[in-house]
């Protein structure tokens, strides 16, 4: 056995055709298309794979993100497309692979790693836990709706730089280039929609889609609610089919705007979390607390036991899962109960962060 080991370049091409064949044997398009930031020959310093009498057999995916919300900027390591060749399965190939990738973000400063899975015990054992919010907002039926001077396009020929600029009113997400915009605009088996007015002025976007992944999903939208609203119901005809609007839980006027017509609104997790860089993530949250005028919060890590608290009120546990959870949400009442009214108090000030990653970014 050979590795876990990131991949020479002159291995490329075998790397990638490990890739297709195991994740996407019956595509039309190359694996590379659809994550064309994430499976790339420039970022195969971020690729972990392992050879069994030189062949590859299991390999793993990450894309490092530098992601904002109202907390701070975070460095994130995106990890994905974990596989392992079907003969090989069960053999703790994927588990070595992993752990390989988690100790490369460390090293590389990442305060957090992020993934996608229904896989949930099998990352628990790796230190992830569920965290985050996500809120699905389902809608069966048209909904009426009038156009008024808006007009609606279906189509990927958009200047990169009209869509980075209505994203980059999000609050919460990865910081993103024109360059980005122009890779995720050319990903296979995606619809783009948009709305503009009656000047031929972009006043929101909307993206359903992503290849093998997401079909009857809306995962990327920005813009105007007074636009995004009437783009949907638009989406939602056009398509003749039920579709699925996914949002961070602080959209709350989008969510709003769209609850009337839902059939159903699930509240869910955004993915699986672990913490990576303990000191650099709890000095940012107890900058973030400062700068909201709360002094005397308290969060960091001694030896394996993690202290948090409000001044002389400081409460302890060994399981890195409870912090997660505190930080990145849901949380419920009852999982206040263990600290005293002010300390309570405190924490739901601060947490959960509006944290979201959207669905171009995901690995």
């Amino acid at each position: 056995m050979e590795g876990p080991r990131r991949p020479n370049p002159n291995e490329w091409d075998h790397v990638l055709d490990f890739f297709n064949k195991n994740l996407r044997p019956d595509n039309t398009w190359n694996i590379q298309q659809e994550y064309p930031l994430a499976i790339n020959s420039k970022n195969i310093n971020n690729i972990r794979v392992l050879e069994v009498n030189n062949q590859l057999i299991s390999g793993a995916v990450m894309k490092m993100h530098i992601m904002k919300c109202a907390m701070g900027l975070f460095k994130v390591a995106a990890i994905g497309s974990v596989v392992t060749s079907p003969e090989h399965r069960n053999k703790g190939y994927s588990h070595q692979i992993l752990n390989e990738c988690l100790e490369a973000a460390a090293q590389q400063v990442c305060d957090f790693a992020l993934l996608w899975s229904h896989l949930y015990e099998f990352y628990r054992k790796l230190g992830f836990e569920l965290a985050g919010s996500e809120v699905a907002i389902v809608i069966e039926d048209e909904i009426p709706f009038e156009s008024g001077s808006l007009k609606f396009l279906e189509t990927k020929n958009i200047a990169p730089e009209a869509l980075l600029k209505l994203y980059n009113y999000h609050t919460t997400g990865t910081i993103r280039t024109i360059e980005d915009i122009k890779a995720y605009l050319k990903i296979p088996n995606a619809k783009v929609y948009t709305a503009w007015d009656a000047n031929n002025q972009i006043l929101a976007y909307a993206v359903e889609g992503k290849g093998a992944d997401l079909t009857g999903y809306i995962h990327e939208w920005g813009g105007l609610v007074s636009a995004l609203t009437p783009l949907i119901a638009h989406i939602r005809k056009a398509q003749g089919r039920p579709i699925t609007v996914i949002a961070p839980n602080n959209s709350k006027n989008f969510i709003r705007s769209l609850k009337p017509y839902a059939a159903t609104v699930n509240h869910g997790y955004l993915g699986m979390i672990k913490i990576l860089n303990y000191d650099n993530f709890f000095q940012k949250a107890c900058r973030y607390a400062k700068n909201l005028g709360i002094e005397g919060f308290i969060l960091h890590k001694d030896n394996d036991i993690f202290l948090i608290g409000y001044k002389d009120k400081i409460y302890q546990t060994t399981d890195e899962k409870d912090i997660v959870r505190i930080i990145f949400g849901p949380l419920v009442e009852e999982d206040y109960l263990g600290f005293d009214t002010e300390t309570r108090s405190v924490l739901q000030q601060l947490f959960p962060i509006p944290f979201w990653a959207w669905g171009w970014d995901s690995v």
